[in-house]
């Protein structure tokens, strides 16, 4: 079964169940006047849209790269989370304003054995379902099922809270379902806008994954000839479809052709190991120098916003030296790079250097 098959699959059972839960909570909200089951149902009835929007979101992302759009349409999804997200929040507005009066001006419930029985199965229902759906999100990396299932997890908690005070409701004569609609209600609104930010972070660029860069740079580097991988930087063109960049140190002694095979060889193996589209540059790498290299990473090591030095060559011809270097985000970026500079131009003031400013997109 692919991938888009196993959303496709895991929404459809969603969208059953929770119909099933609509009409079971609404015809027992509505018997019983309770305003916080009937808005249970509602977010139920929003969970059932949410997951037909996944499934038509995951068929458009699907579709084949064309002429258009030659990285494909991955990114809808990503359009479709945040469909979802505006969805929950109306959903959790609406239940804020319905309930906020009833605080005031509680109606009179009256439940029943049979009400409070149905409750409680639904709460065990939605915990399964959330469950269920949040596996296959993290092991598909879907996004959008992720979510459902974590909402279905904060339905099944809101029922619970729904029949803990119909209990109260019965043995003590308090009312508590406008505070408790206002209580789902900003539940509701709070996921919402958690699940518009994460999926807005996606859209726009988030940082890579700590995790997954240091095992890419750790498999190229199990390739003989490489000394080291660097500026590592993927960008997301949906949750399946990923592309990058990659640096790698050589031997500077290398053929055209040999860097030719060794390039082909990492980005095939990248390939087959994460499905990442990977293009590799070369930093050449001549030990005839390395003291001048190792000094500058003496130098380094003095400063902890420092991150990482590399990219250090040599042009003899011109009696110049350049290297990279990556300063924190949250330091004196200018004040640093200043300093390093200035240490080893009065180590080694034959040569001049130029510092190239990098940036920390990736541990």
């Amino acid at each position: 079964m692919t991938r888009q098959d196993k959303i496709v699959k895991t929404s459809i059972i969603g969208i059953i169940v929770n119909l099933i839960l609509v009409a079971f909570k609404a015809t027992i909200g509505i018997l019983v006047n309770s305003i916080a089951i009937t808005l249970d149902a509602v977010n139920n009835l929003t969970d059932a849209l949410s997951s037909i929007i996944t499934i038509i979101g995951t068929k458009l992302a699907g579709k084949a790269p064309d002429k258009a759009h030659p990285y494909g349409y991955g990114r809808i999804e990503y359009f479709s989370s945040v469909i979802i997200a505006a969805i929950v929040l109306w959903a959790g507005i609406t239940a804020l304003m319905e309930s906020w009066p009833k605080i005031f001006n509680p109606d009179v419930t009256s439940y029943t054995t049979v009400s409070l029985v149905i409750i409680a199965v639904a709460v065990a229902v939605k915990f399964a379902l959330g469950k269920y759906v949040k596996n296959v999100g993290e092991s598909i990396n879907s996004q959008a099922l992720v979510a459902s299932g974590s909402d279905a997890f904060f339905d099944a908690i809101l029922s619970l809270s729904t029949l803990i005070a119909a209990i109260i409701s019965i043995f003590f004569h308090i009312s508590l379902e406008g505070i408790l609609g206002v209580i789902i209600s900003i539940v509701i609104i709070k996921a919402s806008i958690d699940m518009l930010r994460e999926t807005v972070d996606s859209m726009i660029g988030e940082r890579v994954d700590s995790e997954l860069s240091r095992k890419i740079k750790e498999s190229i580097c199990e390739i003989p000839g490489v000394y080291g991988a660097y500026d590592l930087t993927l960008h997301n063109y949906g949750p399946e479809s990923m592309q990058g960049s990659v640096h790698v140190e050589v031997d500077d002694s290398l053929s055209a052709l040999e860097i030719h095979a060794l390039t082909r060889q990492i980005a095939v193996k990248i390939y087959e190991e994460f499905s990442i589209i990977l293009t590799v540059g070369i930093y050449a790498r001549n030990d005839k120098y390395s003291y001048i290299r190792d000094e500058l990473y003496n130098i380094a090591s003095e400063y902890e916003e420092i991150l990482e030095i590399h990219g250090f060559i040599v042009y003899e011809d011109k009696n110049l030296i350049t290297f990279d270097i990556i300063v924190d985000f949250d330091a004196d970026r200018e004040k640093v790079k200043k300093e390093v500079l200035s240490k080893i131009k009065a180590k080694y003031p034959e040569f001049e250097y130029i510092l190239i400013d990098d940036y920390d997109v990736s541990d």
